[in-house]
């Protein structure tokens, strides 16, 4: 099993970000996906989750309204749209299935003037 996350970057406040998560090693379409972040100092919180389908997605309250999760399932990817970003929103970004304890490398994201 392997995530592989890309796409952050530095950015000003209210600006966005597009991540993308390709996976490999497991049936993609069979699992739900969620995408974490951690902030240094902190401990990793989960931040967006969608089902196998797609078809029902639930944030935390911190990004609701400004972020979108969404699958490819002929792609084997799953991304992170990232719209008003916040300095609160700087962190390394992983996503990983909703069942085990899989981890890529995350992708870093710095919201900064």
């Amino acid at each position: 099993v392997q995530f592989v996350e890309s796409g952050g970057g530095l950015v000003q406040p209210g600006g966005s970000l597009r991540l993308s998560c390709a996976a490999s090693g497991f049936t993609f379409s069979s699992y739900a996906m969620r995408w974490y972040r951690q902030a240094p100092g902190k401990e990793r919180e989960l931040v967006a989750h969608i089902s196998n389908t797609g078809g029902y997605t639930n944030y935390a309250d911190s990004v609701k309204g400004r972020f979108t999760i969404s699958r490819d399932n002929r792609m084997n990817t799953v991304y992170l749209q990232m719209n008003s970003l916040k300095p609160g929103d700087t962190a390394v970004y992983y996503c990983t299935r909703a069942s085990g304890n899989y981890w890529g490398q995350g992708t870093q994201v710095t919201v900064s003037s």
